[in-house]
């Protein structure tokens, strides 16, 4: 059932999963394009919320966030950014 994952469907959802979990209740997941950043100019996110949000995608979709300050500034730049992540975590090995 996973074998292919939509990426708009999960952009989405990961759009919902933030509005829930950083309780921005004046958003809709439709609110957030997948290409806005999602901290500084953005939705204005900070460290305190990225935890919160790794913390959120790791029970969602039984995924690890990676802790290195460089790539989890990568994969938390945009919506878009964390489904290919999750996609890619969540991806059966080809091997």
């Amino acid at each position: 059932m996973n074998a292919v994952i939509d990426t708009a469907s999960l952009e989405q959802d990961i759009a919902g999963l933030i509005i829930d979990t950083l309780n921005l209740e004046d958003l809709q997941p439709g609110d957030i394009p997948p290409d806005q950043p999602l901290f500084r100019d953005g939705l204005g996110l900070d460290s305190v919320d990225a935890l919160e949000l790794a913390l959120a995608l790791q029970k969602r979709y039984g995924i690890r966030v990676e802790s290195d300050a460089k790539n989890a500034r990568e994969h938390f730049a945009t919506v878009a950014n964390l489904a290919a992540y999750v996609a890619s975590q969540q991806a059966p090995c080809a091997d």
